[in-house]
């Protein structure tokens, strides 16, 4: 009996350093957490896949960190190539690191122009009554990025909140984009040209 392939997608994690993105990684790759005082530097690309049970279909992401080598250049092209998404991290305890979203996100246009982006806001359980990031500023930031958003969370690598729901939120899109995008194939292939819609006729100054 032939086995079904079962559909990879590449997912990315960017943002700052020391936002969270290894101990997001490694909640999807085995549901573990490491504190700080007990955590080894990794250095180099890393990934790992995991299949999710969708409800008409499964889908498998292969979700890719950069191990400590956010700020070196050479690994631009390989870490960003095929990305169909890329899960933008800051931390809730670090305000510096919500402020500086918007140069993640260009890298991301640039190098992953394809890919659906996602807002992950990590180490929810240190908000605090007082929180330094806001709702009101999340969804600021999002109105200026052109809804180039698809998703919002607020995730703990430390008690696991938030993360399965996320990854699942995440793949399901995947999967819409994916049909989204066969549809329009088979479309075109049968004949079907996409017109794009126009706001408003253009008038017609023809003086018959």
């Amino acid at each position: 009996m032939a086995s079904i392939r079962v559909p990879e997608q590449k997912v990315i994690l960017c943002g700052e350093y020391g936002v969270g993105k290894s101990s997001i990684f490694r909640r999807f790759a085995n549901n573990t957490f490491v504190t700080a005082t007990d955590r080894k530097s990794t250095l180099g690309l890393d990934h790992c896949s995991k299949i999710f049970q969708l409800s008409d279909r499964d889908l498998k992401l292969q979700l890719w960190d950069t191990g400590g080598m956010e700020r070196v250049a050479s690994i631009t092209s390989s870490y960003y190539k095929f990305a169909e998404a890329a899960i933008l991290v800051f931390s809730f305890d670090n305000p510096a690191s919500f402020h500086v979203l918007s140069q993640h996100l260009l890298d991301i246009v640039t190098y992953a122009e394809n890919a659906k982006i996602f807002l992950c806001g990590n180490k929810c359980d240190l908000i605090g009554d007082t929180p330094q990031i806001t709702d009101g500023e999340i969804e600021a930031f999002c109105e200026q990025c052109h809804n180039l958003v698809s998703g919002i969370y607020k995730t703990s690598c430390k008690t696991g909140e938030g993360l399965e729901a996320m990854f699942k939120d995440v793949a399901a899109q995947l999967v819409n984009m994916n049909r989204s995008r066969l549809e329009l194939q088979s479309m075109e292939q049968h004949g079907f040209k996409i017109i794009p819609y126009e706001d408003e006729p253009q008038e017609n100054n023809c003086i018959c």
